[in-house]
């Protein structure tokens, strides 16, 4: 079920341009932030490019996959974005626990919302930090 010979996946397309950022469907802002950070520094980046099966029923059949939401191809690297809040990001925190036990080979980091917005003020996107810091009720205001 996972694949133990994954190899670099460096065949793709690694490079985006503004343009691509522009025409690119984020699923969230802070998605559209990040790869103009990643632009700005030289990385090269994928969005979502592979997904990994990660529980599959009697059947045979994909119950539950997982797409991260960027991979940094230069350093074999996915990440994975979440703005939600703590208590809802369990369902995120489940799908990486079971990518690294069905993929150890493969490196993948979650960041939180508070790790986004710190990256985007520290890259002096102050601004476009607020619009994710979140509601009382989502327990932004006080991380």
């Amino acid at each position: 079920m996972g694949s133990s010979n994954h190899k670099k996946l460096s065949g793709w397309q690694a490079k985006y341009t503004l343009d691509s950022i522009r025409t690119e469907k984020f699923s969230h802002p802070s998605e559209e932030m990040f790869a103009r950070i990643l632009n700005f520094y030289g990385i090269s980046w994928q969005y979502e490019p592979k997904l990994f099966e990660l529980e599959w029923g009697k059947n045979g059949k994909v119950k539950l996959a997982f797409a991260p939401d960027f991979y940094l191809p230069e350093q074999d690297l996915f990440i994975e974005l979440t703005t939600l809040r703590p208590q809802l990001a369990s369902f995120k925190n489940k799908k990486i626990r079971l990518m690294t036990e069905l993929y150890p080979e493969i490196r993948v980091k979650l960041m939180k919302r508070r790790d986004i917005r710190d990256l985007m003020v520290k890259y002096g996107l102050v601004e476009e930090a607020q619009s994710i810091r979140g509601t009382a009720s989502q327990g932004g205001m006080n991380e």
